[in-house]
């Protein structure tokens, strides 16, 4: 029997599946590391956390595996987008990662588009300049680190520093480069001009191949750590998104996602990288060659949850906190949240709005205000929905993956705010199955991404929208759209009073 392991390099943990050649999940590791909060805003990881974890849950993995270890062919990875990781020219870590979800770049923002113009930016990177891509990050290096910034030989994305650790080789993909704001999407390459305009040296960047690419093998001593054979076959990877759309068959025009970790996300697939959203949804290239996917996110998704669960049900279980869930009516009891821990990604690109909760009176109880946190999240993802329905998108069928796919009221609760079907995959393992696929499909073990994604994805249930919660969802979802707008100033002059 051959098999192929995926690699999820997540923010909060490091996932890793071992996959026969039936799709089937023989064994799943996990550990989970640490962010660094040095003051409001940041976030950051420290790069050899990612690759002592990873080290770890491959040796227990292959502790725990009864074949022989050269029936691994491959090894792929999917991983947290947009994070910043420099290194110089004896390719040695400068400084700790700088995150997806930190937020510190404002003003390098609105740098870029004095810089380069956002009609430029979206026509080239079609994205607009937010404080989570990584364009912005090696701006604020540059100008608050100077002197370690000159040091800089080469720029990674997190899951291209632990490749580069594994196998000695330093590349980037398409799906991961996207969301740097540095490359042109329609053709695949760095953009010259907007390094040029911006003042970032091409130089930095790393060379770019498809995800599926066969980059090389296991280094001697990484292999020796794991247990893993050094002939181990590794391709570049993708994008986690990217890699969760590809894990749930998310492969033609009509395909749409919703995933649910830390962040949130709405995907649908695009076979050309020409249309137009205005810079409304982000535009990235798939894991899949030659094809491409938009995108809206909410920041705080999974991670509101979480929050709501550690600071007032401390020391319980997610599926404790949710018990009595359907208990709840659609729209808790008049009470509704938004979940803006972390500012906003889409619509609203603001790093300063903060959450709310609204309605609240002495009959709420602990259960409607989680059902609120829950429709809230979903409240959100609908307003990227709401803006591919605009767009033309045909949206009937959804596939739910991540945390919001572990409980089924929720999943009735997606149907009903969304107004359509969703489907609920028989083995969800999101990203980490796409980094499965990429290997699997480097290794040749299919001629087509359709035909892998037969063996690898199969659905399990599907939820339908209920006629009178639609309608009900349809009313509050116009109360929530007015949140935004009517709560922006508020936040904006508590930004003073919030823990430095």
């Amino acid at each position: 029997m051959a098999y192929v392991i995926g690699i999820d390099l997540g923010t909060g943990s490091v996932k890793a599946l071992l996959v026969d050649k039936k799709g089937q999940t023989i064994i799943e590791k996990a550990k989970e590391y640490p962010l660094i909060h040095k003051q409001s805003g940041y976030s950051e990881q420290d790069p050899h956390e990612w690759v002592q974890k990873t080290a770890d849950v491959l040796r227990e993995l292959v502790q725990d595996f009864k074949g022989n270890v050269s029936e691994i062919e491959g090894i792929s990875f999917s991983g947290q987008m947009h994070g910043l990781v420099l290194l110089n020219e004896k390719q040695e870590v400068l400084r700790d990662a700088i995150l997806w979800n930190d937020t510190r770049t404002s003003e390098q923002c609105r740098q870029i588009y004095e810089l380069a113009g956002k009609a430029t930016l979206l026509e080239i990177t079609k994205n607009p300049a937010l404080e989570g891509f990584t364009l912005p990050k090696l701006l604020w290096v540059q100008q608050h680190e100077p002197d370690l910034f000159k040091k800089a030989s080469v720029f990674l994305l997190p899951k291209d520093y632990l490749r580069y650790r594994m196998t000695g080789k330093i590349n980037s993909e398409y799906s991961d480069a996207a969301g740097t704001l540095l490359l042109d999407v329609a053709n695949k390459q760095w953009s010259e001009e907007i390094c040029r305009l911006t003042g970032i040296d091409k130089n930095l960047c790393p060379p770019l191949v498809e995800s599926h690419a066969f980059v090389g093998e296991l280094t001697e001593s990484f292999a020796k750590e794991t247990g893993l054979s050094a002939k181990t076959k590794v391709f570049a990877g993708g994008a986690d998104n990217a890699c969760g759309a590809l894990g749930s068959s998310i492969l033609s025009e009509g395909k749409t996602l919703c995933s649910v970790g830390t962040s949130g996300v709405i995907l649908a697939y695009e076979k050309s990288g020409d249309r137009d959203f205005g810079g409304k949804v982000h535009y990235f290239n798939h894991a899949s060659e030659n094809a491409y996917y938009t995108m809206g996110v909410t920041l705080s998704a999974g991670h509101s949850l979480t929050w709501f669960r550690d600071t007032f049900a401390n020391g319980e279980t997610m599926d404790s906190l949710l018990e009595g869930l359907d208990n709840v009516p659609a729209g808790s009891n008049g009470l509704l949240f938004t979940p803006y821990l972390s500012g906003e990604r889409t619509p609203h690109p603001d790093s300063n709005i903060r959450g709310s909760f609204i309605g609240m009176d002495a009959s709420h109880t602990r259960i409607d205000f989680t059902r609120a946190v829950v429709e809230g999240i979903t409240f959100s993802l609908n307003e990227s929905i709401e803006i591919f329905r605009h767009n033309g998108q045909e949206i009937k069928e959804i596939i739910s993956i991540g945390g919001g796919a572990k409980n089924d009221i929720w999943l009735q609760i997606q149907a009903d705010i969304f107004n359509a079907a969703i489907i609920k995959l028989k083995s969800e393992q999101g990203p980490a199955n796409g980094a499965a696929m990429l290997a699997a499909y480097g290794c040749g073990w299919f001629t087509s991404w359709e035909e892998c994604a037969e063996v690898f994805v199969s659905y399990k249930e599907v939820y339908e929208p209920i006629p009178e919660n639609v309608e009900r969802y349809r009313q509050l979802f116009e109360a929530y759209k007015k949140i935004y707008s009517q709560t922006k100033d508020i936040s904006e002059r508590l930004m003073d009073y919030r823990q430095k």
